[in-house]
Parts: C-alpha cells; sequence; structure tokens
C-alpha cells in the first residue's frame, strides 16, 4: 500500500469558472516523494472519501505538488468538497504518487492532445519533456478562451511555443484537425490523450487508423461505460493463500464479497480507474471491466481491479 503523507494546503487559486488549483506541500516542510510525470495522487476527504487527481507541476520538483481540480455538479462529492470546504492552511493527507500514465522518453516525437482538465497530467509532460530537450507538440481544446484554465501559465512556461489552443466558440479553421494531426506515424512517435469521454474516443479512433496501439496512450478521469447485463452471474473466488472459496453475487463486486468475509483490499476510486486495488491472479479468467490495466495485461490475465471486474470463469485464485 501506499504510504500516506500529511500536507497542507499552502495555495488554492480559481484557475476558471469550474476549475480550481491547489498546491500542497508537506506539513512538516520536509521533501515530497519524487514523481514522474502523468503521476496522480490519492486525496483523502472523508470516511470512504478518495480521489484521484493529476500532478500537474515539473517533475523535478520536490517541495510541492500541484493539482487542477474542476468541480463536477454530478459527480460523487470530491470536487465539491475540495471547492467548498478546504482552504489555504488545512490539512489533507494524500498517498505517494504513482503513475498509470507514464511518459515514453525516448520517443523521436511526442504528441499531447488535451481536452478540458484533461490537460493536467500533460502539463506536466510538456515540463518534463522540455527539460530532457525533446521533441514534442501540445494541443489543448476547450470551449471558450475567456473560461479555460491554466492559459497564463502556459504563455509564461518554457514550452509555450510548442502549445495549440483550440476553442469551441472561435473560427472554424482554429479548432483541432484530428484526422489531419494523426495521418501520418513515423516509428519513435507516441501520442498521449486525456479529457472527456467523447473527446478521448476522437482522438483514439482516428490514430488507431494509423497508429500502432503501443503508441496510444490514454488516462481516463471517468471510466468508460463497459458492457454490463441482466446477465451477470455469480462465481467464486478461492484466496490462494488460505484456500477459502468465497462466492460472489451476480449483483456484487469481487471487493465487496471480499469485505463481507473480512478481507480488505485497499479501494480508492472503485471504478477501475486508479489502480490501487490491482491483485494478481494465480487461476482462472477475469472479466476485465478496467481502464487502467493495458491491453497487454488484459491478455495476460494475471492481474485484476476487484472494485469492478468480475470472472469469465466460474472460480478465479487470487493472490491474497
Amino acid at each position: 500500500m501506499t504510504n500516506l503523507i500529511k500536507v497542507v494546503i499552502r495555495h488554492k487559486k480559481r484557475e476558471s469558472d469550474t476549475i480550481m488549483s491547489y498546491e500542497l506541500r508537506d506539513a512538516d516542510e520536509r521533501p515530497l516523494p519524487a514523481f514522474t510525470a502523468g503521476s496522480h495522487i490519492d486525496v483523502h476527504l472523508g470516511k470512504d472519501l478518495i480521489r484521484q487527481y493529476s500532478l500537474l507541476n515539473n517533475p523535478a520538483e520536490t517541495h510541492r505538488y500541484v493539482l487542477g481540480v474542476l468541480r463536477e455538479e454530478t459527480g460523487r462529492g470530491g470536487s465539491k468538497h475540495l471547492h467548498d470546504h478546504l482552504q489555504e492552511g488545512d490539512i489533507l493527507t494524500i498517498s505517494s504518487p504513482r503513475n498509470a500514465f507514464s511518459l515514453d522518453e525516448t520517443a523521436s516525437k511526442t504528441l499531447l492532445l488535451a481536452g478540458g482538465i484533461g490537460v493536467t497530467p500533460l502539463l506536466s509532460m510538456a515540463e518534463r519533456l522540455t527539460h530532457i530537450g525533446a521533441q514534442f507538440e501540445m494541443h489543448y481544446c476547450a470551449r471558450t478562451r475567456s473560461n479555460t484554465a491554466f492559459l497564463e501559465m502556459m504563455a509564461s512556461a518554457p514550452y509555450a511555443q510548442t502549445v495549440n489552443t483550440h476553442f469551441d466558440d472561435e473560427a472554424t479553421e482554429q479548432l483541432l484537425n484530428i484526422p489531419g494531426l494523426l495521418e501520418h506515424f513515423e516509428p519513435g512517435m507516441h501520442l498521449y490523450v486525456c479529457g472527456p469521454q467523447g473527446f478521448m474516443d476522437a482522438v483514439i479512433e482516428e490514430a488507431q487508423k494509423n497508429w500502432p496501439e503501443e503508441a496510444i496512450h490514454r488516462e481516463y478521469f471517468t471510466p468508460t461505460p463497459h458492457q454490463v447485463s441482466d446477465g451477470d452471474r455469480a462465481f467464486q473466488v478461492k484466496i490462494a493463500s488460505t484456500g477459502e472459496i468465497i462466492e460472489v453475487a451476480a449483483d456484487e463486486s469481487i471487493a465487496a464479497a471480499l469485505k463481507r468475509q473480512g478481507i480488505h483490499l485497499p479501494l480508492s476510486c472503485e471504478q477501475g480507474i486508479c489502480g490501487t486495488c490491482i491483485t494478481a491472479v494465480l487461476g482462472g479468467i477475469p472479466d476485465h471491466r478496467d481502464d487502467i490495466l493495458s491491453d497487454e495485461e488484459r491478455a495476460a490475465n494475471d492481474l485484476i481491479t476487484p472494485c469492478c471486474s468480475r470472472s469469465k470463469s466460474d472460480l478465479l485464485i487470487l493472490d491474497l
């Protein structure tokens, strides 16, 4: 399990009508654990209220973490709690950083495509790519220029000349031409995309026409719709260390079934997008319904996210 860290909110700043940034520093003024571009942290906001937010600042910085948080009116309450109740000087508990959206620093050229709040992990990537002198191009899509976060910061950044902005309410010719941008692929190129579901779907669908899957990287802030049918059935999980067999009902998650029997897994998003609960599989065939494992990891069938995934086999043996 990742280590927990006490941090203080040193600065809280409104970046747009719906986005706030938070600068976090160690409560005891110690250096924070190092992180890599694309990393995120868990923010503990109360009992059973843990949310993940990307780090947007330069990975070379160990004195602070910076988050950008979109207020989600129809979300599960985490962003509204941060926006409405937490102020400068308040203490938070966070996890150490982890990375499920890592940057390939050997790329011959990198494309960073952001939609809205999806820009946050890509800002950290832009900082790192600039630091190592790598060739990259960034495209940032938003609805309106007047209500877009981080424009001032990017304009004064060392990578400012690599940033292209695109706004839905401005001239057609400045809109992002996804087919034109992704039409040509050269070996060594890598693509990173993050943003709303529709934006990501459009980018990935176009990229898959010409780009190999291993060159397309994505991170979801909300889970993609996975096919969940009324035909979901019950199955069993076996705890490898004890041999205990636990029934998982058709309408409950593996994690919930384990908890019912006193086995508590580390959980965070409970939607298959953070990786906190990933567990090794020693037998059986998982029914993957996450957005964190790669295609290769899913094909290997030796890992599962018990918070949301199920089993295609009658019995699943977990390395617990």
